[in-house]
């Protein structure tokens, strides 16, 4: 059995993003919490991509934030370049995204952790979880180290059962050459859980100073730095550029005449990869009719050399590696520090969780992050965060914490994972959210932080913060809409700009629902307003010129709730039910819906058996003493 080293309310084992989210919140409700990595140099580490944010992956790292989350101020940190995606487009798809320093982002989240009260953080490899009557009492390392708890979180990242693939070679290990979790992954395996096999991979990193930048296009941060914390209301920062650069056909003919050397294609990979982060000799592949695949060269670091090149990840050999990047603009002459690969690693099917993220068959076991079968850091640090705050209420005998579709991309993400379940690397996008004209990244905190707050996750001064911002902007929208402007002088400042005239006094709210005028050039019939942050004017300006959209959208959430709110007994016998299809009644009884709502979303559960469920439901509640 081995020896004794402790007892916590909680252990977490990885200290990736999703692990290092649920270690802080569980410290930070008030449980004696330990979080275990088996190297501490891999803490927050960003080993694929040096960034964080991005389309819909903005939305989920300033909901967590608003949550009382750690990734947020960790990347106002370490950032070295900000930037705002799809501002050509509507504000529901705003993404802001930011490239990391990653030493300082990895020394920014682990100082986090050796500064919180009630967390330990101890450098070890879990071998064991112990089980006793389905309910997880511990953990067992390989030392023979012994750990009690009352509930482990699993979130081993891509560590499990990892194996790295560079064309024809391939070998165990773990990402960026550190040390993978193969004990744990095959006990995992003899214990009966559901485990999946899937991949991901990552470009090479290169030497900066053998690029040509002059062949390459700027990318440049902009002007105005937008944190992504709410607790930060302005940054001021020296920013880095990135550069832009596109494949040709002669790259594409030195990857097809390769493609049997690749390890994807040459079946050595077991592992289903990423749909929306494919490697280069699969977009070759599949979309053999483009002419060329953009990339961009991203800095690692202040005070590093090494360049990350965006949309190449592959998993050919080193050599032809070398030969197709030597025929990109700007890269003729690159050096090649670390050669890009492939990486297999085991994780669980999430149709095994139930909605806060603990297993279904062992009790108090809780699972977040790549474990989960999603990929990215920022869909890893969301599901963490719910899991530690879920863990938590479990203890504490409180209802769980779940946020819908219609409060959150957090709830998405979730919901997706465990009603639909995955095939693939589940990634996070704005496209995903049937809601997501109320669910932007500008309104999370008035979305969530309330909520936080109600079950411990957010601590009193942030929550106060979040009540005095959200009275400036209670405060600002009451003025715009009292403030009139006089026909005179309306017209004097809309002439100015090309807009067309009115005939009466026009209150600066409906000045503001004009397209062409935006919040900042109403200044000009405005010069008493009061400076506000950047988070609560991008909130003002949108809720104003969105307010009829707004509202037909509430009207959509209010009938998504009402399916929501049909609760469905937890012991209904699906297999029984007259009318239900015989696939219908076999998904039923395995994925157990807490709603008709979740019913609904199951693959294999048609309209038809939805309408079954209901008058079933309406059947019992006539009943007598039903």
């Amino acid at each position: 059995m081995g020896y004794l080293m402790g007892e916590y309310d909680v252990i977490v084992v990885g200290a990736g993003h999703a692990g290092c989210e649920a270690a802080l919140v569980c410290a930070r409700m008030g449980k004696k919490t330990l979080i275990l990595s088996m190297n501490l140099e891999a803490i927050a580490m960003l080993a694929c991509n040096p960034s964080i944010g991005g389309s819909g992956k903005g939305h989920l790292v300033r909901e967590i934030d608003a949550l009382g989350g750690q990734m947020g101020l960790a990347i106002d940190e370490a950032f070295i370049q900000s930037r705002m995606l799809n501002t050509s487009k509507g504000p529901a798809v705003h993404s802001l995204r930011a490239q990391a320093d990653k030493t300082l982002y990895h020394q920014a989240m682990k100082r986090a952790l050796e500064q919180q009260e009630g967390l330990d953080l101890k450098q070890g490899e879990v071998v064991e979880l112990i089980i006793e009557d389905q309910k997880v009492k511990g953990v067992m390392l390989n030392t023979g180290a012994v750990y009690l708890s009352k509930v482990v979180i699993l979130a081993t990242g891509t560590f499990l059962g990892g194996r790295i693939f560079i064309g024809e070679y391939n070998f165990t290990s773990g990402p960026n050459g550190l040390a993978p979790s193969l004990k744990l992954a095959e006990y995992l395996k003899k214990q009966g859980f559901a485990m999946r096999r899937f991949k991901t991979g990552t470009p090479a990193r290169v030497k900066g100073s053998s690029l040509n930048y002059d062949a390459m296009i700027e990318q440049p941060g902009d002007e105005e730095i937008v944190p992504f914390s709410f607790m930060n209301e302005k940054l001021e920062r020296e920013q880095v550029s990135c550069w832009l650069t596109y494949t040709n056909e002669e790259t594409h003919e030195i990857i097809r005449k390769n493609f049997e050397r690749s390890a994807l294609f040459g079946g050595q990979i077991e592992g289903v990869g990423p749909r929306y982060c494919p490697s280069i000799e699969d977009k070759v592949k599949r979309f053999a009719d483009k002419e060329r695949h953009q990339l961009f060269i991203e800095p690692e670091g202040l005070y590093t050399k090494e360049m990350y090149v965006q949309g190449m990840s592959s998993s050919l050999p080193e050599d032809v590696q070398e030969l197709f990047y030597k025929t990109i603009p700007g890269l003729e002459n690159v050096k090649i520090v670390r050669p890009a690969y492939a990486i297999e690693y085991d994780c669980i099917d999430p149709l095994e969780l139930q909605i806060n993220l603990e297993h279904r068959k062992v009790e108090n076991l809780f699972c977040a992050g790549q474990f989960n079968g999603s990929s990215g850091y920022e869909e890893a640090a969301a599901q963490g965060l719910m899991a530690g705050i879920n863990a938590v209420l479990k203890l504490n005998g409180r209802e769980p914490f779940v946020l819908d579709r219609s409060e959150a991309y957090i709830g998405v993400l979730i919901d997706d994972l465990i009603t639909k379940g995955t095939n693939e690397p589940y990634r996070i996008m704005t496209s995903r959210a049937e809601y997501r004209l109320v669910l932007r990244q500008d309104n999370a905190e008035e979305r969530l932080t309330e909520k936080g707050y109600r079950v411990g996750a957010v601590p009193k001064e942030r929550y106060e913060a979040y009540l005095s911002r959200k009275e400036a902007f209670e405060r600002e929208l009451k003025r715009l809409n009292k403030t009139i402007i006089n026909p005179a002088k309306a017209n004097e400042f809309l002439e100015s700009i090309g807009s067309s005239p009115v005939k009466k006094g026009i209150s600066l709210a409906e000045l503001l629902r004009r397209p062409e005028i935006s919040y900042e050039l109403l200044g000009k019939v405005d010069p008493e307003r009061e400076p506000l942050s950047k988070h609560i004017i991008t909130s003002v300006e949108v809720h104003i010129k969105y307010e009829g959209y707004l509202a037909k959208q509430e009207q959509q959430i209010e009938r998504f709730r009402k399916l929501e709110n049909q609760k469905l007994p937890e012991d209904l016998d699906y297999m029984s039910l007259d009318g239900l299809r015989i696939e219908a009644r076999q998904k039923l009884n395995q994925h157990r819906p807490l709603s008709l709502g979740q019913a609904s979303r199951i693959s294999g559960v048609s309209p038809a058996d939805i309408n079954v469920l209901m008058i079933h439901l309406e059947r019992m509640r006539r009943r007598p003493n039903s």
